[in-house]
């Protein structure tokens, strides 16, 4: 496979773990082990203190797929597969596509979400939001169905921009990839993290018999050190297919991981609740400085989810990010990363430093 660099994940390996301060960080504060442990339940306790160190079963631990189906309204444990998530939109891919496919993707987005498909050899079709709201006009993917339209590709919440259709929207959408025969991933990351009235959407795996959700303990749940993600579908062909790929990449996951996720996801509205409150302080925080700071910066509050997608207004966003690392040890991700030709940056509302990074950046601007 000929696929050109990950420029996101290249630029954090650079400056995530140097830089003093994240301004674009998309997960939320993470948990600790202690976090877990101590508000474990008795059984799952027992789990992990007689835990042995050997090879898993590869669709995932039995309980954890158990926890994992409650997530949805028509999935049981054996309609999900374990993955890293990256390691599931690679396997996905890599199963359905083929050279010539046509694939409609949310753009801009995680790299791998389009790129993938492209090395593959598909013509990818960028769906492109509306720059002043972030708004997604479902009618543009439905207009670029064709009988060569593989795939539709969506991530909603939506990173980087925090735009979200409306459940109305998403149903149109799979009436027509329904009626095309096209599949659609969903990554569905930063899923429950909605605030302000804005509802949850309901899964595509739950509303599509062809849909395909990609969710994991990364973003929403605080623990991508454990590396816990999964994708959930009712095709059972599909998800053969997908057993059978996995086998020649991870093949299984970590022992203590699974545990520790079923913790998690036990006590996920713990978790949840307490994402959204540093979320919504943040949004509060960040309307803040626009006010303060309205002449060099504009921002439209995100929808749902734990980043948003600012403008610099005057100067060039790539030479603020420059600066704000070399020298003051603050990293900020322009929309350059994402091959997005607009003076915008992504930032992170999901960490607890978040003020201490919105001062540096205020004394930068």
């Amino acid at each position: 496979m000929n696929i050109r660099p990950f420029q996101l994940e290249r630029y954090f390996a650079k400056h995530e773990f140097s830089a003093a301060h994240l301004l674009s960080a998309s997960d939320c504060a993470s948990l600790s082990l202690g976090d877990l442990l101590s508000r474990a339940d008795r059984e799952i306790t027992d789990m992990w203190e007689h835990l042995g160190l050997g090879y898993t079963e590869s669709p995932g631990h039995p309980l954890l797929r158990h926890e994992i189906a409650k997530f949805y309204s028509h999935i049981d444990a054996d309609d999900t597969i374990g993955f890293v998530p990256e390691e599931g939109i690679f396997a996905f891919m890599n199963v359905v596509l083929s050279a010539g496919d046509q694939v409609i993707a949310t753009y801009p987005g995680y790299q791998s979400l389009y790129e993938i498909a492209d090395s593959l050899g598909c013509r990818v079709i960028r769906w492109e939001p509306e720059r002043s709201a972030w708004g997604f006009d479902v009618q543009f993917a439905i207009d670029n169905l064709t009988k060569d339209t593989k795939l539709v590709v969506v991530n909603f919440p939506h990173n980087p921009t925090g735009g979200q259709p409306t459940q109305a929207d998403m149903i149109a959408l799979i009436d027509a990839c329904r009626s095309n025969g096209t599949y659609i991933f969903s990554d569905e990351m930063y899923r429950y993290l909605s605030y302000d009235g804005v509802p949850v959407l309901t899964s595509v795996a739950d509303d599509y018999e062809r849909g395909v959700s990609l969710f994991g303990l990364s973003k929403t749940f605080s623990l991508p050190g454990l590396r816990i993600g999964w994708l959930a579908t009712r095709d059972a062909e599909l998800l053969a297919r997908l057993a059978q790929f996995k086998d020649y990449t991870t093949i299984c996951a970590s022992a203590p991981s699974e545990i520790l996720a079923i913790m998690a996801i036990r006590d996920s509205n713990w978790i949840i609740e307490r994402n959204i409150e540093i979320i919504t302080g943040n949004i509060a925080a960040f309307d803040d400085f626009v006010g303060v700071h309205a002449d060099r910066v504009r921002w439209t509050r995100p929808r749902a989810g734990s980043v948003a997608f600012p403008e610099l207004l005057g100067g060039r966003v790539d030479e603020l990010a420059r600066v704000a690392v070399e020298d003051h040890e603050l990293m900020i991700l322009p929309a350059s990363v994402y091959n997005y030709p607009h003076n915008n940056f992504r930032v992170g509302l999901g960490r607890k430093d978040f003020p201490e990074a919105l001062d540096i950046l205020g004394g930068l601007l």
